[in-house]
């Protein structure tokens, strides 16, 4: 994997020995730009992700999301292309070249889907669901948690497959917390990571003796983790996100079991699900291998397949 990045004509860049061409940006975010560029040697379009490094500590969580990518490849977690880091005076630019999804993220569907009032099916709800766990899974089978799973970070494939992308917060799944230092330190780190309406109650106030597991990739909070990706299939909103918008405190909304809307869009099993998931005590949220069979027996059948009634 390359570590030098040759700016070789205006709009050009060489990235281990290929040259891409910048087409338009995609998005930018606090220290971050996304932009759409065509390698030059195959015609197909990337994703150049640019993260501003103003310290080495900078450089090395650039580096570790590069690392994090390299460990997977399973179609539901997005792979690496690249990585390079460039020079500029005495800081850095980290780019990450990623494979561009023209259909964009769940979010973007999920908002397009709103706009024209209407909502994802309980069957295309269920298939989306099933890739997701299996892209945690894969994930927490090395030991890690994604920490970011919102639907804002879950692509979608030429097929509409999930996909999930930014790895950077993910972090060790079990930490075992034994002094009021270490609880502060993880607390603090939440607190710059994990945008306060989408964060685990536990996560909130950090107890001194605990141990945080992989579980907080299945709670609520608002769109970042499992339980509320799917309420927001569900329900087209995040369960915090007007707790947020008027202003009221998420920390204390999050330590109530949320009440989960009516509808006749959604069956009890699916309904059963999501409560599941929802729970605030993290000892009794499910973790993904019970969730995975779970969907697996709610999927529809398949054409032509045939079902007995018991």
């Amino acid at each position: 994997m390359g570590h030098a990045l040759c700016i070789c004509s205006p709009g050009t860049v060489i990235i281990d020995n290929k040259r891409y061409l910048f087409i338009q940006k995609l998005g930018e975010g606090g220290f971050s730009y996304v932009d759409l560029v065509e390698g030059l040697h195959d015609g197909h379009f990337y994703a150049l992700k640019r993260i501003l490094c103003h310290e080495q500590q900078d450089v090395e969580e650039a580096q570790r999301e590069a690392d994090m990518h390299h460990l997977f490849n399973h179609p539901n977690i997005l792979h690496l292309v690249a990585y390079c880091l460039k020079e500029r005076g005495t800081k850095h630019e980290a780019w990450l070249l990623l494979p561009y999804l023209k259909r964009g993220t769940l979010w973007n569907e999920i908002e397009r889907l709103k706009d024209k009032g209407n909502f994802l099916t309980e069957d295309e709800i269920l298939q989306l669901l099933l890739g997701i766990c299996r892209g945690l899974e894969a994930i927490h089978a090395q030991g890690y948690a994604h920490r970011d799973l919102k639907p804002t970070n879950i692509l979608l494939g030429d097929e509409g497959q999930p996909v999930l992308m930014d790895l950077g917060s993910m972090k060790q799944a079990r930490i075992h917390v034994e002094s009021s230092r270490q609880a502060l330190a993880l607390q603090d780190w939440a607190a710059q990571r994990c945008t306060i309406s989408y964060r685990a109650p536990e996560l909130f106030s950090v107890q001194s003796h605990c141990v945080i597991d992989e579980r907080t990739d299945v709670w609520v909070r608002s769109m970042r983790s499992l339980g509320c990706v799917l309420y927001a299939m569900m329900f087209g909103e995040g369960p915090y996100d007007m707790v947020f918008q008027k202003g009221d405190s998420v920390a204390l909304a999050v330590q109530n079991q949320l009440s989960i809307p009516q509808s006749p869009r959604h069956s009890s099993a699916l309904r059963q699900l999501l409560a599941s998931m929802m729970t605030v005590d993290p000892l009794q949220r499910p973790y993904i291998p019970f969730l995975l069979s779970q969907l697996e027996a709610l999927q529809p059948p398949t054409p032509g397949q045939h079902t007995t009634q018991i």
